[in-house]
């Protein structure tokens, strides 16, 4: 079965991961999600936002049961370390009771009962999986690459008028009140997407099956092959190369005040713990795929999907995380992930090979211009500006088209009126 191959397969890729972590002497995703079984958790509520993915294939008694279990774990695993004066964090019991139903499905389901619980199980685990894999990949991109191309991306960041300059200045503008706002959003992100997800999947325990298509699988697919193009591409943000968190490694204190002069970019020395997450954007990708995702739901959820992507965007330029070409590549590979996952759920034709390769493409020749076409492009901002932005809207015009085109709206069929019939 396609769930089964999937499951060995992100295993592999799992296995692998550990396995250069351990290179690099670090623990890698299993060996960090095995620990919190036992350890403290690094985020208590990403192991609950996994156990309330599994309890979806639940129904409400049991899951009611499952977390009832899971809160007493944490209470004794609390009082444990108050008494050992240790650092407090909540999170295993959800852990427990996600591996308790894990030998449940195995060991007392049969059948699609069994494949429904393992399938709740997995994705669960993978939610918090995934986020332990993205925490290894920026560990490997700063252990591996030990110098950074900002001075690239922010050359080209011209054609675009600068905007995390611009955005920064705005945010600074607006004091504390601004800055928390943001943050929260940008930080909450995951929260918004598990809230929505569990919209999603709301009838699985009643429909006793997984819709096709959901928000978690772009997410993941996002999260686990996103940060492998981080080490094709390493570059650290703008607030760090050239402000104040770059510290002693900063190229120059420029952010958000001064924009980077145009001159001839190389490649920087950068420390070894700093990551080179920016290029693409996967917060713009997450909040991309949040809003189109969205687009399914009632006029709040539409509202919100729209509210936390202008944030998002805000967040990520105005902090200096990122620069305006980042959000650009961000999009498009958003888009061109979502149009894989949507062809491999509805079966794979002539429109879904051609919307993936061309977004391919376009996000390739993306990175390939910013990388050797950056003075260019900075010295003739009215010409490469609007063909940034024409790149990234062909992509939205074909995904929109052609998933329009996979789902056609049901037209409302005209019945004819009675005749009246003379007698």
């Amino acid at each position: 079965m396609l769930w089964a191959v999937a499951g060995v397969v992100t295993f592999g890729f799992l296995v692998a991961m550990e396995i250069i972590a351990r290179h690099y002497g670090m623990p890698g995703p299993i060996a960090n999600q095995a620990g919190e079984v036992i350890l403290t958790p690094t985020s208590g509520p990403l192991l609950y936002a996994g156990l309330a993915l599994m309890m979806v294939v639940l129904s409400w008694r049991q899951r009611f049961i499952a977390l009832g279990i899971a809160a007493g774990i944490d209470i004794v695993f609390f009082l444990v370390r108050w008494v050992l004066d240790a650092k407090m964090m909540f999170g295993n019991g959800a852990l427990w009771v996600i591996i308790g139903y894990a030998f449940i499905a195995v060991t007392r389901r049969t059948g699609k009962e069994r494949v429904l619980l393992l399938k709740g199980v997995g994705l669960g685990l993978l939610l918090v999986a995934g986020h332990k894999t993205g925490d290894t990949w920026l560990m490997i991109t700063s252990e591996t690459r030990p110098t950074v191309l900002d001075p690239y991306v922010a050359t080209a960041d011209h054609a675009l008028g600068n905007p995390s300059w611009v955005v920064g200045r705005i945010v600074e503008a607006t004091g504390p009140i601004g800055y928390h706002a943001l943050h929260l959003v940008y930080g909450q992100l995951p929260l918004a997407a598990a809230v929505f997800a569990l919209y999603q999947l709301r009838h699985v325990a009643e429909r006793r099956r997984f819709p096709g298509h959901h928000l978690v699988r772009t997410f993941l697919a996002i999260g686990l092959v996103g940060p492998a193009i981080y080490m094709i591409f390493p570059v650290a943000g703008p607030v760090f190369a050239y402000g104040a968190e770059g510290g002693q490694w900063a190229a120059a204190n420029l952010w958000p005040h001064t924009a980077v002069p145009v001159g001839t970019p190389h490649p920087i020395p950068f420390d070894e713990i700093t990551p080179r997450n920016c290029m693409p954007s996967l917060h713009t990708a997450w909040a991309t795929t949040l809003f189109i995702h969205t687009r399914e739901g009632s006029r709040l959820l539409r509202y919100a999907g729209t509210f936390w992507l202008v944030g998002t965007l805000t967040a990520t330029l105005g902090f200096g995380y990122h620069y305006g070409a980042d959000l650009v590549a961000g999009v498009v590979f958003a888009l061109t992930i979502e149009a894989a996952m949507r062809s491999f759920h509805r079966g794979w034709d002539r429109s879904g090979y051609t919307l993936v390769v061309y977004g391919s493409v376009v996000f390739t020749a993306l990175l390939v211009s910013y990388r050797y076409l950056p003075v260019e492009m900075a010295r003739h901002a009215w010409v490469a500006g609007p063909c940034l932005l024409l790149a990234m809207g062909s992509v939205i015009y074909g995904y929109v088209r052609t998933t329009r085109a996979w789902h056609p709206r049901t037209a409302l069929v005209q019945q004819p009126e009675p005749q009246l019939v003379q007698v």
